[in-house]
């Protein structure tokens, strides 16, 4: 399985960005992953930002809420975070993710995730 995301960039505070990641793979069931975005910044632990469930449900980090967007193309087999007013503080690379898990205590946590992104950058300048 092969996850790509891409869409990062430079942005100033307050700006829009929408990352998108692609999943590919033989006899990869991609309606049936849980898709997750975490997000690591530099000398921080990787944190979790946003997930879409294989059955719909969506859940947010607190501090995102309001202003990311996830959302999934099942036809497609892509992920996207739509990501608005955009604070320094979101500077980070940012991780796709695919799992299955089916415990909800580890939707936001790297254990539940078996399949990962390479990364893409985002700056936010204040």
């Amino acid at each position: 399985v092969l996850l790509q995301a891409y869409g990062g960039g430079w942005v100033q505070a307050g700006g829009s960005l929408r990352l998108s990641c692609a999943a590919s793979g033989r006899d990869f069931n991609f309606r049936s992953y849980n898709l997750a975005w975490f997000r690591q910044a530099p000398g921080k632990e990787r944190e979790f930002v946003a997930v879409h469930r294989w059955n719909g449900y969506t859940y947010y980090e607190d501090s995102v809420k309001g202003r990311f967007t996830i959302s999934r193309d099942n036809a497609q087999n892509t992920v996207d975070l739509q990501m608005n007013s955009l604070k320094p503080e979101d500077t980070a690379v940012y991780y796709c993710a695919a799992g299955r898990s089916t415990i909800m205590s580890t939707l936001r946590a790297v254990s539940g995730y078996d399949y990962w992104g390479q990364g893409t950058q985002v700056t936010v300048s204040s």
